[in-house]
């Protein structure tokens, strides 16, 4: 099934439902279901400022990727995660930016949309990647949806950041990669 080509549903996004246990995905017929539904965002991407900068504090990095990049939202009676991926050229789709609501995190919506990444872009794409920060939190949530290291950037957030970056305590330094293949 082709869900590239999914007709728009109301300014700035095109709908689509994805189910999680079939790994398909098929148009939103706006009957309720247990499934959840996926929206590409296309115009107004800042309306989600609040979200992205759960994932990534400074808004001037996010700024390098936002409008250049693919933004995703997840909708289960409310938004609950986002995320944004860029082409990096080469096979590879990296996710710059994804997070979730606080009151929501560790109830499987990112996880959700990356199956939702993983099953769009096969045969697109090689590689799905992510740069993160050594923590605790980030590192093993990859691991689990079977990304493994890759690479790192050496003094990445030191580098970049305006300020120092803390996650757990923990002062983030250098950007770990992590890939999965598609």
């Amino acid at each position: 099934m082709n869900i590239n080509k999914i007709p728009r549903t109301k300014k700035g996004f095109d709908t689509m439902t994805y189910l999680n246990k079939k790994r398909t995905a098929h148009l939103n017929t706006g009957t309720h279901s247990p499934s959840f539904a996926i929206h590409k965002v296309t115009e107004n991407k800042k309306q989600y400022l609040s979200l992205l900068l759960l994932a990534d504090e400074q808004e001037s990095m996010v700024d390098r990727y936002l409008e250049k990049g693919t933004m995703y939202v997840l909708d289960e009676n409310g938004i609950k995660a986002e995320c944004v991926v860029t082409d990096e050229g080469n096979g590879i789709l990296e996710i710059k930016n994804i997070a979730t609501t606080p009151e929501y995190q560790g109830k499987g919506y990112a996880k959700k949309i990356i199956e939702y990444l993983v099953a769009k872009y096969e045969g697109t794409y090689d590689i799905l990647q992510v740069g993160t920060g050594d923590s605790p939190l980030t590192i093993p949530f990859y691991e689990k949806c079977g990304f493994v290291r890759h690479h790192i950037i050496k003094n990445f957030f030191t580098d970049n950041y305006d300020h120092p970056i803390f996650e757990c305590g923990i002062q983030l330094v250098d950007m770990i990669y992590l890939q999965r293949k598609l």
